[in-house]
């Protein structure tokens, strides 16, 4: 094992400089990063792996293996970045401030690779080079003549080549003309391997599935291709202070969380409307009142009284003043960000011209976004400001220009708009943001605290919704409380399943970075068999992990001279194996009766699909044959049978859940199913009165839930896969 320098002039820079200071644990994973990188053979198809969350400091830590990198022996450092302007000028931006000594003491040089002079000279050769390559064409092809040519100097030097978001444009197979072709970036890298001498390779990402997943070898063009696979993988660490998909999906369910109150649900009919101009739909004159842009109107009107509450709040404990920002991304199409930014410039002007006439709608609408707000500031303990001080400073900030509204679609866009940081700038306090793609991954946009969120492809993308994610991110807890996340429930339980995935994904590498998880499909005979990972469409799965509960949620059942029958059809069944009645001990049953059960209970059961509501129950079916297949038992299950059940259809007031989701409990049914299902999967049948007075139609159904068992290994399960 080599002995690694830790007391070199650049890592110390790092640790004494940085503006957030450098944790025990950030600096065990730099140095165990570049310590594998000296002793671990890494190529261009065996990369070393940087596995960090969205906005979670990746980049603050790549930048310390290259210092400590070139304490320990490299010359070079080639840094890939997506093939934008936007993001390789906030790359070259990043690195001059973060190596701005060395670069100040002529120590390092760095260039945009499009820039590098026709030759470097020994004088420049000895100094430490760190180059900016876009993944692009002619950036690469740039690259690759550079180390091909002896005398200019780069082939003998020992370079780190780091590739960041490395999970896009790195990786990837097309058919052309019949035959599987490879990505350009993943073929350019396979050939530099072969070019550089002594050259080590590390990708950095937060969507990492694309890499993990990859086949173990292609015929590309007739010729064996070796598809890029990691060949260790370091997790970075977060702290506390960091805001992820745990807080928007776990924390969420929790009703003594302010995440609690994070999601607010979106309409589709809104998204739709917010899609193209149709002036059937919506007139911008009635911005203001028109219920087809009630969400939108909402989370204009919450962003800003959240703004002025955080700024009164900030003056109140002798803070910095702060600006805020705010983020609408629903389409990709320019037309649509235009549409988009008229409707909301009338929400603004409209608005304006009623708080300066005080009207009745002015202060219905603000108070509305106070009422919102105060629920989760006052859950959080900080101070909330009076309600007419707020009225009258939103006033003065609509009179003012402090709200600036600003499309963002385009490369030139973002180029102009960043700041010295690389940051969206924020010029006035109060910043709402419009834009597609170009705002996706590597853009960072400060203090956020709305993110109104409505792409909904016809297959959601794991990586590419990930990196829409901009509300993730090291938040100051005082901006949670008035942080609030609008979408609609079908792209939010896509969002949650993946969020499910990412988790079980990491838990696998954090345990043992060598073990992959399983990844299972379902076919139509019943059949679960493993299959290949990469074909997955993650968006499309159930994450089984122990203790996990499968259900539906948001739902009607049907008429009841249609659910009563299939009631008793399951009274039935359960009678026959259970003569002794329903109790709160379980009792095992044949599989092939739990799956009867099942069919029938969906029957009853009619999912809200217009407002986003679905359940894969063919999903269920396959959970229970995978899960209790592995059982010492697989042909039996466990059964908890509980009758004259009386939970209400819809969530009480105050929760951001419309519809309940919880038929059981966490200190009772959950506490049995713990103890029980161990090796076994656990059936919970919830025979539910459905009173009208608690939201149903007047006739008893099941609530099915299927809780996976203790002892079960992480899998992902797909019912289809994608060629």
């Amino acid at each position: 094992m080599s002995k690694l320098i830790i007391d070199g002039d650049y890592y110390k820079h790092f640790l004494n400089s940085a503006a957030f200071p450098y944790t025990d644990s950030e600096q065990t994973c730099v140095k165990n990063t570049v310590l594998k990188m000296l002793d671990t053979p890494t190529y261009g198809s065996r990369p070393g792996m940087l596995l960090g969350k969205i906005q979670s400091g990746k980049t603050k830590t790549f930048m310390a293996i290259i210092g400590l990198g070139f304490d320990n022996g490299y010359d070079v450092s080639i840094v890939l970045t997506k093939g934008t302007k936007a993001l390789s000028k906030q790359t070259h931006i990043r690195i001059q401030n973060d190596f701005g000594r060395f670069v100040e003491h002529d120590d390092v040089l760095v260039f945009d690779i499009m820039n590098m002079p026709q030759q470097l000279t020994g004088y420049e050769l000895k100094k430490k080079l760190i180059i900016v390559v876009k993944k692009q064409k002619q950036n690469l092809e740039k690259l690759l003549a550079l180390y091909s040519d002896h005398d200019y100097g780069l082939y003998d030097k020992k370079s780190l080549l780091i590739d960041d978001e490395a999970d896009f444009a790195s990786i990837g197979y097309r058919r052309s003309e019949g035959e599987i072709d490879a990505n350009l970036t993943a073929k350019k890298l396979d050939e530099l391997r072969n070019k550089a001498k002594d050259a080590s390779f590390l990708q950095v990402t937060a969507t990492p599935y694309s890499l993990y997943l990859q086949p173990e070898d292609v015929d590309v063009k007739g010729e064996a291709f070796k598809p890029v696979r990691p060949a260790f993988t370091e997790l970075v660490p977060v702290n506390d202070a960091y805001i992820g998909s745990d807080y928007y999906f776990n924390d969420a369910d929790d009703p003594d969380s302010v995440a609690s109150k994070l999601d607010i649900s979106l309409t589709h009919n809104e998204l739709l409307v917010l899609k193209r101009r149709d002036g059937r739909r919506l007139n911008v004159d009635d911005v203001l009142t028109s219920n087809a842009i009630e969400g939108l109107r909402g989370s204009f009107v919450n962003f800003i009284v959240g703004g002025v509450i955080r700024q009164n709040q900030a003056i109140k404990s002798g803070e910095n003043f702060k600006k805020f920002s705010f983020l609408i991304h629903t389409e990709v199409a320019k037309a649509a960000h235009e549409w988009q930014k008229e409707i909301v410039d009338n929400i603004l002007l409209k608005l304006n011209d009623e708080a300066k006439k005080r009207t009745d709608l002015f202060k219905k609408l603000i108070r509305q976004g106070y009422d919102e707000l105060e629920t989760s500031i006052s859950q959080s303990g900080y101070y909330l400001p009076e309600y007419q001080n707020v009225e009258d400073r939103i006033a003065v900030a609509l009179n003012d220009g402090e709200v600036l509204i600003t499309s963002v679609n385009s490369e030139k866009n973002v180029e102009e708009l960043l700041d010295d940081t690389g940051q969206l700038k924020l010029r006035t306090p109060l910043n709402i943001f419009i834009g597609g793609q170009i705002l996706d991954r590597g853009i960072t946009i400060g203090n956020l605290i709305g993110f109104y969120y409505g792409r909904r492809p016809n297959r959601f993308q794991q990586d590419t919704v990930l990196q829409h994610s901009r509300m993730y991110g090291y938040r100051p807890k005082e901006d949670l409380a008035v942080t609030r996340f609008y979408t609609e429930p079908t792209i939010y339980n896509a969002m949650r399943r993946m969020h499910e995935s990412d988790v079980a994904l990491r838990d696998e590498i954090s345990k043992n970075p060598n073990q992959e998880v399983i990844f299972i499909q379902g076919s139509d005979d019943g059949a679960v068999v493993p299959c290949s990972p990469n074909k997955i469409l993650l968006s499309e799965t159930t994450t089984l992990r122990p203790h996990r509960r499968l259900l539906p949620v948001g739902f009607q059942t049907d008429y009841k001279s249609y659910t009563r029958p299939i009631t008793e059809r399951i009274d039935k069944l359960l009678s026959v194996v259970q003569p002794d009645g329903a109790s709160a001990t379980p009792f095992k049953i044949p599989t092939k009766i739990a799956h009867k059960i099942i069919g029938e209970s969906k029957q009853a059961i009619k999912m809200t699909e217009d407002e986003g509501y679905t359940f894969d129950w063919r999903g269920m079916h396959s959970a229970i044959d995978y899960l209790s297949g592995r059982s010492p038992n697989p042909d039996e299950i466990w059964c908890l049978w509980l009758t004259n059940r009386n939970n209400a259809r819809l969530a009480g007031t105050g929760s951001h859940t419309k519809y309940v989701a919880t038929p059981d409990t966490a200190t009772t049914e959950g506490a049995t199913a713990r103890q029980y299902a161990t090796d076994t999967p656990m059936l919970m049948l919830f025979r539910q009165n459905g009173s009208e007075d608690r939201g149903w139609k007047d006739a008893p159904f099941y609530w099915p839930l299927l809780f996976a068992p203790g002892n079960t290994r992480t899998a992902i399960y797909a019912n289809e896969t994608t060629d």
